[in-house]
């Protein structure tokens, strides 16, 4: 008897999150691979993860966040597990989300973790717009991430739906790093990357093109997922 208790209280977590889904969003000039780490971590604690791969090079957001997220979506709810579709994202992607709940309605919206997201724009896109071959590596969507009157995220309100920000402050990239505030991920500042209504932020010391990768946060993001804070991940 001992045994067989000891067994259904490790299924229990699993069960409880059996309704749960959550859709992966790559950021700019990505791919889903770039979050393989973070669907077999989030795949292991239960959810039903939809790894979400997209063009983001080649439409501007107003396509790529439908294209997207209208695609995770399907998936989840025909997999039975849409009762609450959260949301796990990197750069681009969360202003994606914060795009499509702001143009639409998801009922079954839970919790957002964002991971490096350029909310209030980037100052390098405004330094280095204009560079050549920065269209070519960008695309559209690329351009409307800055801070001039193009800036998706500037247009956009105070997000209604629950969600987490997590900042790297460490940097592989000096030449973009020098145009921006200190201190940076190397493509975002943490102080632009924080923004009104968040539940939670985490400022962890890891570059923009590995924070994704990283396994301390992938435990903050578990630790939002479940509790809606970043405060007892470690």
């Amino acid at each position: 008897m001992r045994a067989l208790i000891v067994f259904a209280t490790l299924i229990v977590p699993a069960t409880s999150l059996a309704s749960d889904c959550v859709i992966l969003l790559h950021g700019l000039a990505r791919t889903s691979s770039s979050m393989e780490k973070m669907q077999e971590a989030l795949e292991a604690a239960g959810y039903h993860v939809v790894n979400e791969s997209y063009p983001s090079r080649e439409h501007p957001i107003e396509e790529l966040a439908p294209m997207a997220i209208d695609a995770g979506i399907e998936n989840c709810r025909e997999a039975g597990s849409g009762e609450r579709i959260n949301f796990v994202t990197h750069s681009l992607g969360g202003i994606l989300v914060r795009y499509y709940m702001e143009h639409g309605e998801l009922d079954e919206i839970g919790r957002v973790v964002m991971m490096g997201p350029p909310n209030q724009g980037s100052a390098a896109v405004d330094a280095m717009g204009n560079l050549p071959g920065f269209d070519a590596l960008n695309g559209p969507a690329g351009r409307q991430l800055g801070t001039d009157e193009n800036s998706i995220p500037l247009s956009l309100g105070a997000p209604e739906f629950e969600f987490g920000v997590i900042a790297g402050n460490r940097t592989i990239d000096p030449v973009t790093s020098a145009v921006l505030k200190n201190p940076d991920d190397g493509k975002v500042s943490v102080e632009d990357t924080k923004l009104e209504g968040m539940a939670d932020f985490a400022l962890v010391p890891v570059s923009h093109a590995y924070i994704m990768k990283d396994a301390e946060v992938i435990k903050l993001v578990k630790q939002f997922l479940e509790e809606g804070n970043f405060k007892a991940a470690w």
